[in-house]
């Protein structure tokens, strides 16, 4: 049985935010050549290329500098994590080696990826949905979690 919170249901910020995020990954694309896959830009600055590393700093310092301009102007919203810290540094690593392994994040593949078409980016992003539909139902219904 599916149980929605219908009070915490919010439609139009959604598709606002989405509208938002293809708008800056289509924009990053157009005006400097590069996908906005997060993996791939924190990546180039663990290996830096001369004259590549100020805007990937800069993206990265948007990315943690967001939130903190949002919080000036009201209150960000409650955030409740229902797991232990072993589980979420397992969870992190997984989650690197997945993304080392499948050549891409979820925002490279799954936003960037399949608005360019790519078959690799489908498959990569049916993966990264098929997982966590899997690790849900055994979470949830196998071990009772």
């Amino acid at each position: 049985m599916i149980d929605i919170a219908w009070s915490q249901f919010t439609p139009w910020s959604a598709l606002i935010g989405g509208i938002l995020i293809g708008l800056a990954a289509a924009s990053f694309l157009l005006l400097n050549g590069r996908i906005a896959g997060i993996s791939g830009i924190l990546g180039g600055l663990l290996t830096p290329l001369r004259g590549d590393i100020a805007w990937r700093v800069a993206f990265i310092l948007g990315l943690i500098g967001a939130p903190a301009v949002w919080f000036l102007f009201a209150d960000l919203p409650a955030i409740n994590i229902e797991a232990n810290v072993p589980s979420l540094i397992i969870a992190g690593l997984l989650v690197g080696v997945g993304t080392r392994y499948g050549s891409g994040c979820t925002s490279g593949h799954g936003v960037c990826g399949l608005s360019r078409l790519s078959v690799r980016s489908l498959v990569a992003t049916l993966c990264f949905m098929g997982s966590g539909f899997v690790t849900v139902f055994v979470m949830r219904h196998v071990i009772g979690g």
